[in-house]
């Protein structure tokens, strides 16, 4: 039992990693679903996520993680908040 446990922790740290690396930059608005527009946008924890509207601007602030989970799901990755 203990070689299974020792086999597996590391294939599931393998696809969890994989997973990640395997998300798309965003394109589509995590709000109501629509193409992206680069002139809207919200900055949240160093991540920038965009907007089809800007009522989604205003919705996305209310509960920012809801929207960033559902990115995730989507296989989708906000873009990194640019420095400068």
């Amino acid at each position: 039992m203990k070689i299974g446990k020792f086999l597996f922790l590391p294939l599931a740290l393998m696809l969890a990693f994989a997973t990640a690396a395997l998300a798309e930059p965003q394109t589509t608005c995590p709000v109501m679903g629509g193409t992206i527009t680069k002139k809207l946008y919200a900055d949240h924890d160093g991540k920038r996520v965009y907007f089809c509207c800007a009522y989604c601007d205003g919705v996305f602030k209310k509960d920012p993680q809801k929207y960033l989970d559902k990115l995730k799901e989507q296989g989708q990755e906000p873009a990194v908040v640019p420095k400068g």
